[in-house]
């Protein structure tokens, strides 16, 4: 049963490969619900499990990269400061901590196993070969932002990734409804193929009565992770969909259901984030409609989100006014899941790992431990404690110069509302991974953010420089000099 799934799934990607390269972009948002699915059979990577979105990421990356023309991008971006110097050399750092530190200091600092099977206070570290997988997956992570921002440099493939995502909010919703209603209808059948990775899986989890949605995740909180990233990516960028239906239609029908299965995930990592996700967005209102900006792309929409937002505070003003108690079942699992989550097991165990993720920075004198050695539940303290000072500093400085580009204040449109949009869905995730991030990998959804922002920027850099030589031959009435430079 489970070599169906498997041969459909390299059925597409060899489509994808050899085929339009948008059906990579489709099938790459429309794997990422199924995290719990092997595409590979374990007993033949001896245990390991190969999921499907790293996989297609890797075949977005061989068709992107592996070409003269894709190896003269890579060589470019990777020695150029403005675009991918700073994560260039944080892989490279990454490799070099993670070859030479489990080695140099093994036996003299404590860690938490990134492959974790019983509860522990701490291991002495050691080699191990999730040194070997963990640094296969962060390499990928990379590659793919030097993919997606070569591919996506063509505006077709950007509306292709854009409806891409919405493919991929879909089935996460399908596949969370099937999980849900697994409790009252036998589903086995459908579910257990897509459910073969040899991690542990927290499927049958129940919690104030009910079961924790995680549709064809590992676990809940993984699926929060999840719906949150969609919720954000379709929220912040819809205004950059030119599809007017996808758009204004099925776009706010997505929001809708995803924050319902947010909701039902029952993750206290999610539940923070949708709150975060609350706030930004009447940031990212406020800025709309205060900016001085004549642009249609970023002030349309104002009106109905004002209202939609107005008639439900009026709604919940007349619940709490009339009969408050039917707000006791939310009341009291915010209650449970955020308030007193400090006073749970869980909490402290996850601030235990954090704590000596910490611990072991300290102890390598910030060299770190390599990636893969230890494990924490906070994404800094992954990067900094797996990669040292120098990685942490390396990567964070390189988030920074992504979500503080600009472009040209001549250009509005549909490339200023990508940009934007990046900015803003990138904040909620960033803050469940720091509440619950395990490992210094960033992921391929990441790396499409940094990769679609690179895209945007480059794309408008080669729009503009036409009309830059146009202008000197006008002024000078001489042959522009072309000067190439690293954009």
């Amino acid at each position: 049963m489970e070599a169906i799934p498997i041969a459909l799934f390299w059925g597409l990607a060899l489509l994808g490969l050899f085929g339009k390269s948008h059906v990579l972009l489709y099938l790459f948002f429309g794997s990422m619900p199924f995290g719990a699915f092997a595409v590979v059979p374990p007993e033949l990577t001896g245990g390991l499990t190969l999921t499907p979105t790293p996989m297609v990421a890797l075949l977005i990356i061989m068709r992107s990269l592996c070409s003269w023309g894709g190896l003269m991008f890579f060589a470019s971006a990777a020695r150029s400061r403005k675009r991918l110097l700073l994560l260039f050399l944080f892989w490279l750092v990454a490799i070099v901590t993670t070859m030479f530190m489990p080695r140099f200091f093994a036996g003299e600092v404590t860690i938490i196993p990134v492959r974790l099977e019983v509860f522990t206070f701490g291991e002495p570290l050691q080699p191990t070969t999730q040194n070997f997988s963990q640094l296969i997956y962060l390499t990928i992570s990379v590659f793919a932002v030097f993919a997606f921002a070569r591919l996506l440099r063509d505006p077709v493939q950007r509306q292709h990734a854009l409806s891409a995502m919405c493919l991929g909010a879909t089935l996460a919703i399908f596949t969370g409804l099937l999980d849900y209603l697994s409790q009252y209808v036998t589903l086995d059948s459908v579910l257990e193929p897509f459910r073969t990775a040899t991690y542990a899986l927290m499927t049958e989890v129940e919690i104030f009565g009910g079961k924790r949605v995680v549709g064809l995740m590992p676990e809940a909180s993984a699926y929060g992770g999840l719906c949150i990233s969609f919720l954000c990516s379709i929220y912040f960028l819809r205004h950059a969909m030119s599809n007017r239906w996808l758009r204004e239609r099925a776009a706010p029908l997505l929001i809708f259901l995803l924050m319902l299965f947010i909701w039902l995930s029952t993750s206290s990592a999610a539940y923070v984030a949708l709150f975060v996700f609350g706030l930004v967005a009447v940031m990212e209102w406020g800025w709309r409609k205060n900016t001085g900006s004549t642009d249609t792309f970023m002030r349309r929409g104002l009106g109905f989100e004002f209202w939609t937002a107005f008639a439900a505070l009026v709604g919940l003003s007349l619940i709490l006014l009339f009969n408050p108690s039917l707000l006791d079942p939310i009341a009291e699992k915010v209650d449970e899941m955020i308030l007193n989550k400090t006073q749970t097991s869980s909490y402290e165990e996850r601030s235990m790992w954090t704590a000596i993720g910490w611990q072991a920075l300290a102890d390598t004198w910030g060299l770190g431990v390599g990636i893969g050695s230890t494990r924490t539940s906070n994404f800094a303290a992954a990067i900094f404690s797996n990669t040292g000072v120098i990685g942490g500093l390396l990567y964070f400085a390189f988030v920074l110069q992504i979500l503080l580009r600009k472009l040209p204040s001549a250009i509005d449109g549909v490339d200023n509302a990508m940009l934007n949009g990046v900015r803003y869905a990138y904040i909620p995730p960033f803050v469940v991974g720091l509440l619950a991030g395990t490992t210094a990998d960033f992921g391929t959804h990441n790396a499409f953010l940094y990769g679609i922002a690179l895209a945007v920027v480059a794309s408008v850099s080669k729009k503009q420089k036409p009309n830059i030589l146009r202008t000197t031959r006008r002024i000078t009435g001489q042959r522009p000099v072309h000067v190439f430079c690293g954009l």
